[in-house]
C-alpha cells in the first residue's frame, strides 16, 4: 500500500444504504475523499457513519433541505444509488439546480435503460449506472468464452483481460511466462493466483496446474490464443436462466441477440407472461427453478450453460453446485451473488465464474472519482478489480506528455507489483516489450497489487 501525494480528496454525497452505497462508502473514504451519506433510514445511517469516518444525514435525498443539510451547495459530486430510479434521477436534478457538482445516478429499469443518453443529456448527468445490464453484458461475454472465469472489456472492446484455470497436463503447466510470450506474442500474462497467493509475474515465473491466470490480449486473438492452449473457442449453443428478474431478462436479450437458445424458469405466472411478450423467441416456463424434478425435465443434465439468477445468494450457490453435479455435458455455470459476507468460504466452493453486480457498479464510478481527482494530463478510462479486490486493472488515457512518456519502459523506475500491460495507440493493441514507449495520445493498461493509483505517473517509484 501506498500513499496518494497528488490526489486530492473529493467532497462526496452519496444518497442510498443500498448494498452499491455500502460499497461505495467503503472504496472512496478509504481513497481519502469527504463522504456524506443520506437515507432515511436512521438505523442504517448510525450503523455506516459508526462504520467509517463519514457524516450522515437523515432525511430524502431528493429533498433541497436534506441537500443542503448534506452540504451539496460545496459538494463536487453527487451519487443516488438508493432503490428507486425515479428517486435517484429526482435527486441529481435537483442536485445539479442546487449545487456547482457532477451527478450520476443508478437505474435498472429497462425502459429508462433505452434513454439513458437522452436522459443523461437532457439531466446534466455524468453518468447512469445499470448494474443488471452490466452484470449480463459481463456474464454473456464469459457465455461467448466458456472456457473463460471472467472477460473484463478495455480500449473501448478492442483488449481483454481474461481470467482462466490452467488445467493439469494443458501445455500451460510447467512452462514459464517467457515461454508464452515467445509462443504468442500477442498475449501477456499479467497476474497469478495460486493457494491464495498472488502474483504479478516476471518472465521466470513457471506456472503450475491449479494456478488461476489472467492475461490480456487483443479481442480478434483471444479465439487463437484459446485455440493454442486447447481451450474450446466456441460460445455456448443453449442456456437455461433460472429467474426472470431484469439480469435475466437482459442476458436472455443478449444472448438471443448471438443465436443462442434459451430458456427461462420463472416462478411468478405475471412476470412470465410479461417475459413471453418482451422475449418472443425464449422459451418461457413457469415453475419453481429450485425444483430438482423440473430442472431435470429442463434439460439440465444436457443443456451447455446454466445461469441461476434468483434473488438468492444462497439458492445460486446451491443451484450452481448442483448443476456442476447433474451435468453430463460440463454445462458452463456463472453464479451471481449480491453479498460480499462469507467470502473466504465461497472463493473455496470452486464455483467457476461469479459475477459481483455492485462491484461492476462501482468500479465505473471510482474510476470517475480518481479520473476526477487526478491532473489533468491523465485520465481514467476503466477500472476492474480481480482476485477479490486484490488487484486492480486501470486504463489511463494519457493527454499530455510527461515523465512517463517517450521513454523507454526498460528505463522506467517502475513500483513493485506493477505490470504496463498494454498500449492502445489509435485502437491498435499493442503488447509492449522494453523497448516500446508511451506516447500522448495513448490509452495504457496497468495491472497492479498497488492500490487507488489516480494518475499514470503514480506507476514510478
Amino acid at each position: 500500500m501506498f500513499h496518494q501525494k497528488k490526489a486530492k480528496g473529493l467532497s462526496i454525497i452519496i444518497v442510498g444504504c443500498s448494498r452499491v452505497g455500502i460499497t461505495l462508502v467503503e472504496q472512496l473514504s478509504a481513497e481519502g475523499h469527504d463522504i456524506t451519506i443520506v437515507d432515511k433510514d436512521r438505523d442504517k445511517v448510525n450503523e455506516i457513519t459508526g462504520l467509517y469516518d463519514i457524516m450522515g444525514v437523515v432525511g430524502n435525498g431528493a429533498s433541497f433541505g436534506v441537500q443542503v443539510e448534506a452540504g451539496i451547495k460545496e459538494a463536487n459530486l453527487i451519487i443516488a444509488v438508493t432503490e428507486s430510479d425515479e428517486l435517484n434521477l429526482l435527486c441529481c436534478t435537483v442536485a445539479r439546480r442546487v449545487g456547482n457538482c457532477a451527478a450520476i445516478a443508478r437505474v435498472r429499469n429497462p425502459e429508462y435503460s433505452i434513454e439513458v443518453e437522452y436522459l443523461r443529456e437532457k439531466l446534466g448527468l455524468e453518468m447512469i449506472i445499470n448494474p443488471d445490464l452490466e452484470a449480463s453484458r459481463e456474464m454473456s461475454r464469459i457465455l461467448c468464452l466458456p472456457n473463460a472465469l471472467e472477460v473484463t472489456a478495455f480500449a473501448h472492446g478492442q483488449a481483454e483481460l481474461i481470467k482462466i484455470k490452467v488445467p493439469k497436463g494443458n501445455m500451460l503447466d510447467g512452462i514459464t511466462v517467457a515461454d508464452v510470450g515467445s509462443k504468442t506474442e500477442s498475449v501477456l500474462i499479467t497476474a497469478v493466483e495460486r493457494s491464495g497467493h498472488i502474483f504479478i509475474p516476471s518472465g521466470d515465473f513457471k506456472i503450475e496446474a491449479g494456478d488461476v491466470l489472467s492475461f490480456v490480449t487483443p479481442r480478434r486473438q483471444v479465439k487463437a490464443f484459446f485455440k493454442t492452449i486447447g481451450f474450446k473457442t466456441n460460445q455456448v449453443d443453449d442456456i437455461l436462466i433460472v429467474g426472470g428478474g431484469l439480469t435475466g431478462y437482459y442476458l436472455a436479450k443478449q444472448m438471443l441477440h448471438v443465436g443462442t437458445d434459451v430458456k427461462i424458469i420463472e416462478m411468478d405466472k405475471k412476470r412470465c407472461d410479461e417475459l413471453s411478450i418482451l422475449l418472443p423467441k425464449a422459451v418461457v416456463i413457469n415453475g419453481d427453478g429450485t425444483d430438482e424434478e423440473l430442472l431435470k425435465e429442463e434439460g439440465i443434465e444436457d443443456v451447455e450453460s446454466f445461469v441461476p439468477l434468483t434473488g438468492s445468494d444462497e439458492q445460486n450457490i446451491l443451484l450452481t453446485m448442483y448443476a456442476n453435479n447433474a451435468s453430463d455435458v460440463e454445462a458452463k455455470v456463472i453464479t451471481k451473488i449480491n453479498r460480499m459476507t462469507y467470502n473466504s468460504v465461497i472463493s473455496k466452493l470452486d464455483l467457476g465464474s461469479v459475477i459481483y453486480p455492485k462491484y461492476i457498479t462501482t468500479e465505473a464510478i471510482v474510476a470517475y472519482v480518481r479520473a476526477k481527482s487526478a491532473s489533468r494530463g491523465n485520465n481514467i478510462e476503466t477500472l476492474s478489480h480481480l482476485y477479490e479486490q486484490k488487484v486492480e486493472a486501470i486504463e489511463f488515457r494519457v493527454n499530455e506528455e510527461s515523465r512517463v512518456t517517450n521513454v523507454p519502459l526498460m528505463n522506467l523506475d517502475l513500483k513493485e507489483d506493477l505490470l504496463i500491460s498494454f498500449i492502445n495507440r489509435h485502437g491498435t493493441i499493442i503488447i509492449p516489450s522494453g523497448q516500446d514507449c508511451i506516447k500522448a495520445g495513448d490509452t495504457v493498461m496497468i495491472v497492479t497489487t498497488q492500490k487507488g493509483l489516480v494518475d499514470l505517473s503514480d506507476i514510478l517509484e
